[in-house]
């Protein structure tokens, strides 16, 4: 079974910056030129995390105000505390939600639901460029 590794490339805004990457994925799966199998999807960031979501503004702010209310950035963190970076409120939004996604693809195209897309959501304080890695597995 053939696996074919590229990367994704982005420029995020931080704080809770959420980018639809879609159209990004479906063009890795088209380009490796494979019928059938699975992208998996993996952000190396430790302030940064993938799944998936109606890209909308209303879900959005619902999301953005989720993690607002379970990880607010003004509650004291002991990762701000040792390095003083101030994003110890990203590492803990980030790790909830988690650094990796599948998805798969059949007949070339992805198989998500209608009103379904793939995001990225950047934790961080601070703008940030990010690079992901895509792992295409298929025939």
């Amino acid at each position: 079974m053939p696996v074919i590794s590229t990367s994704i490339r982005l420029a995020t805004r931080g704080d809770a910056d959420i980018l639809d990457i879609t159209d990004e994925v479906a063009r890795a799966v088209r380009e490796s030129g494979l019928h059938s199998g699975v992208v998996t999807l993996f952000c190396p960031s430790a302030t940064s995390a993938l799944t998936t979501i109606e890209y909308e503004s209303g879900a959005l702010a619902d999301l953005r105000r989720l993690f607002d209310e379970i990880a607010d950035p003004a509650r004291h963190y002991d990762h701000n505390a040792r390095w003083g970076d101030g994003n110890g409120h990203s590492h803990v939004r980030a790790a909830l939600l988690g650094p990796s996604l599948s998805v798969p693809f059949v007949a070339g195209r992805l198989t998500l639901g209608t009103w379904q897309q793939i995001v990225l959501v950047d934790f961080d304080n601070r703008p940030r460029r990010r690079e992901l890695v895509a792992q295409i597995m298929g025939e």
